[in-house]
Parts: C-alpha cells; structure tokens; sequence
C-alpha cells in the first residue's frame, strides 16, 4: 500500500513538473522562405568576385522538442584569391518553424589567420542562453544574426514610410544588442540571377560577425512574399563589399518581383 501511494505521489509530482515546463510560444505566419531553398551569390570586392556565399534551408531537425529549421551560411573565398586572404567562415542556425526564433547557433570563423568559433544554445522556455563562455539571461524569442536575417524576411513593410525601424533583439558573445532595420524604400536591380523588384532595409547592430558597426550594410529583397535577398552592399573603410545574387532554387513559392523579358 505504502509503495501504491508513493508511486502515485512521483507520479503526480513528474506530471506538475511537464506542466510547469509547458511554454506557450508564439506562432507567426511565414510566407517568405522553407526547406529546400538555396541562395548562392558572387561577393564581390571591387570590381573583382572573391567569394561565393550561399545560404541554404536543407532539412527540418528536432531540437528541443520542436522542429526547426536547419539553416546554413557560408563564404568561401575563391581559388585565386586564397593565396591573399583565404576565407572559409560559417553559421548555422536551428530556427523554430512555427514561432520563428532560435534554439542554437554556431559560428565558425577562418579568415587568413585568423579563428573563431561561438556557439549558444538558447533555452527559450527558461528564457536563458548557454554558451561555452557561460549562462546569461535572455529576453524570450532573442535572435542570433542569422535567424534574425531570416526572421525580418518576414516583416511587414507594405505602406511603411522611408525611414520606419523595426527593433529587434541579438545575442552575441555574453549579451543582447539591439538590433534595428530600417526601411530605406524601393529600387529595381539588376543582378546575374535577374532583375528584381526590390525593397531596401539597412540592419545597424553593434555585434554579431555579420552585421558590424564598423560600417554600413544595405540589403536589396524582393517586393513580394518571399523577401529574397537579392543583393548586398558592405561599405567599409577601404571601399565596399558586394554580395549579388548569382543562382536560386526551392523557393517556397515563385517570385512575383522577376521582370520577364
């Protein structure tokens, strides 16, 4: 008898335990991107390409307890610009597919001499990260860069005026920066993937390894549901980089911004 109510009491308590780790998150509407779609680009420095960069969605991964989105970026440089500043850097993200923020990020940094590599895995239920660096508090549904990126294709620009910010967060490092993208309007470019009806945002972060605040960085995305970036623009001391959208594919669904010839 004694074991029958002991049993019953663990159980009971296991049971309060599952509730209370219970979280419900939020849930956002995504028409903009999903498994299968693959963006690669020329990074130009110059007038001469020095990189490829793609950004990639090839599978769903459970982590967590939920699924999310495996996403992938990396810049190569190219073979004959590898003898003056040889590049292999890369971020990954797990990105919820239904609230559309992150549970872990990695970056691996390798550029000339140069090394680095971060990893945080966000506990969005207890709203804190973990890093190897430590564990810090959190606001819930904080981004790494590259969901971040992912999360403001997304973003409703339909009637904003030039010059409307959005504030988001970021967290890098040790703490959470905040992160803004401002509309900048709309513009057609052209590009060797096409020529696209864009809108143009510039996201300003103090931190992150993607967006710097040693310069200004512009991104050209489509005028449509999908957001796809098309082109980038990196002003820098010495000049500026280019990153311009060379191939797409598995879009989730058929860019509208395309001029048909």
């Amino acid at each position: 008898m004694k074991k029958t109510i002991l049993m019953v009491i663990i159980a009971f308590t296991f049971v309060l335990k599952l509730n209370a780790q219970k979280v419900e998150f939020r849930q956002l509407e995504n028409k903009a991107f999903g498994v299968g779609e693959k963006l690669t680009f020329d990074v130009k420095y110059g007038f001469v390409t020095a990189g490829i960069a793609t950004m990639e969605i090839p599978k769903i991964k459970r982590i967590s307890g939920r699924d999310s989105y495996y996403i992938a970026f990396k810049v190569n440089s190219v073979p004959s610009f590898d003898p003056f500043y040889k590049v292999r850097d890369s971020y990954i993200t797990y990105l919820d597919t239904a609230g559309l923020f992150p549970w872990r990020f990695e970056q691996h940094i390798r550029e000339g001499k140069f090394k680095k590599d971060f990893s945080a895995f966000f506990d969005q239920r207890k709203e804190k990260v973990k890093t190897s660096k430590g564990q810090y508090e959190i606001n819930r549904y904080v981004n790494d860069i590259v969901s971040a990126f992912y999360y403001f294709r997304t973003l409703d620009y339909k009637d904003k005026e030039i010059g409307h910010t959005f504030i988001l967060e970021n967290f890098y490092q040790n703490k959470t920066y905040p992160l803004k993208v401002v509309y900048h309007g709309r513009e057609t470019v052209s590009v060797e993937a096409g020529t696209f009806d864009c809108i143009m945002i510039e996201p300003v972060i103090e931190e992150g390894g993607l967006f710097k605040s040693e310069g200004t960085i512009v991104v050209w995305m489509t005028d449509d549901d999908l957001r796809m970036p098309v082109k980038v623009k990196t002003k820098i001391l010495i000049g500026s980089i280019d990153a311009e959208l060379t191939k797409y594919e598995g879009l989730k669904n058929p860019t509208l911004s395309l001029h048909k010839d």
